[in-house]
């Protein structure tokens, strides 16, 4: 299969060049290897070598010989790698000697010293709809982060597009599947991930069919700020944090944090304009899985399904863009979250902060003008409550037109890029 370029080729190529190491992490199948092959003149892949890992077992210096750049696929398989490769680094003293890729970080247990000032940590997520070539985007989220307004152009993509891409999802194995098939890999994703993949992070057997169920419950709250405490007696099925069959909040957060560490859930955190304000680490986060494919999939939903409940797919469709989104900041060093009053009076989709302090509020929106007109007074609202004025407004839509409404910006998600 034909390798489309990815905004990850830059991230990578910028650390390589900065530093001895780098890290590509990110949930299984989403194209960690290819990217990193792209760059690499060697490698080795402890996955599926089986002679190779125990070799690396017994002297984890032998994964390291080979040309620069030098890729260890799956390294976590063998953690000793790591230790071997920050000394490598401390030694050779030379940048862009090693990239590592794995699709779950390591539990606590597993001992490992500290790569700082050795290896620079990139994450990878699926395609965006730019990355798969559905769309050619004419709004860049470094125009909007600078501050500047659209120009007034059309988007080809349809209501009916976005909800196929819903539903196929971002895997580059997928690029150009149709929902069938996209459906049978997605149900064989899921069924490994919950049988194989959660047991061997986690360190302990897990009951699979309370693992669907927390997934289920997860995917019922896909783009919604809740606490575990409620997901947890959803899951149950009980109003309460516990119930007989196990499902209690210790239990739901013990399934989130090793989910967590395979990125297949992936929050999206809130924020308050004063950095050092507590609400950016107390505050409930969104609720998200890493593809909105995975979310349609658990729900049973196909793009017939979503176009007959428009209000669990304006959530979906807000979880693509949020997806999307993430992948355009993390190439300009910017960070994602969500604003939220405390009295959840008010609250953004989406927030787009710079290292600057400058910062970009997002509504996503999927249908009508009179939703994005709300959106738009509602955005222009909260940025005069705030001590500093937004860089940019923007409300992201399922609609085919880019203007500008009042000062803000209208973006269908196909138009949009990094």
């Amino acid at each position: 299969m034909e390798y489309l370029p990815r905004l990850a080729d830059q991230v990578l190529a910028e650390n390589l060049d900065a530093l001895g190491a780098v890290l590509i992490e990110g949930i299984r199948g989403c194209g960690k290897t290819e990217t990193a092959r792209q760059v690499a003149r060697s490698e080795v892949r402890l996955d599926v070598d089986v002679n190779a890992a125990r070799l690396a077992a017994l002297d984890p210096t032998l994964a390291l010989e080979g040309e620069v750049p030098r890729l260890i696929d799956e390294w976590q398989r063998v953690p000793k790698v790591w230790d071997a490769v920050r000394r490598a680094v401390d030694d050779r003293r030379e940048r862009g000697q090693f990239v590592l890729t794995g699709s779950a970080t390591p539990d606590d247990s597993v001992q490992r010293h500290p790569g700082a000032g050795r290896f620079a940590v990139m994450e990878m997520r699926t395609m965006t709809l730019a990355e798969k070539q559905a769309t050619a985007p004419t709004v860049s989220l470094r125009a909007l982060l600078n501050g500047e307004s659209v120009a007034p152009a059309l988007c080809e993509l349809t209501l009916s597009d976005y909800f196929h891409h819903i539903v196929v999802g971002g895997w580059p194995e997928l690029i150009g599947a149709t929902e069938t098939r996209a459906r049978r890999f997605l149900d064989g994703y899921l069924a490994v991930t919950i049988e194989r993949d959660l047991p061997q992070v986690s360190g302990a057997r897990r009951n699979p069919a309370l693992v669907r169920r927390f997934l289920y419950t997860y995917a019922q709250q896909t783009a919604q700020v809740t606490t575990l405490s409620r997901i947890a007696a959803n899951a149950a099925g009980v109003q309460g944090d516990a119930n007989p069959d196990g499902m209690s909040r210790r239990t739901v957060s013990q399934y989130r944090d090793a989910l967590t560490r395979m990125r297949i859930v992936e929050d999206l955190p809130g924020w308050a304009p004063p950095v050092r304000s507590t609400s950016r680490s107390t505050s409930t986060p969104k609720r998200y899985l890493a593809d909105p494919a995975l979310a349609a999939n658990l729900l049973g939903m196909d793009s017939t399904g979503l176009r007959h409940d428009l209000a669990t797919a304006g959530l979906l469709f807000e979880s693509l863009a949020v997806h999307d989104l993430r992948v355009y900041a993390e190439v300009h060093g910017a960070w994602t979250r969500h604003y939220r009053t405390q009295n959840n009076r008010e609250e953004i989709d989406c927030v787009i902060e710079t290292a600057s302090g400058d910062w970009v509020g997002i509504e996503v929106k999927l249908g009508s003008d009179g939703a994005i007109d709300d959106a738009v007074r509602k955005l222009r609202h909260i940025e005069g409550d705030m001590r500093r004025p937004a860089k940019n407004l923007v409300v992201v839509t399922a609609s085919g037109l880019v203007e500008s409404r009042n000062g803000v910006q209208i973006v269908p998600l196909g138009a949009l890029g990094a």
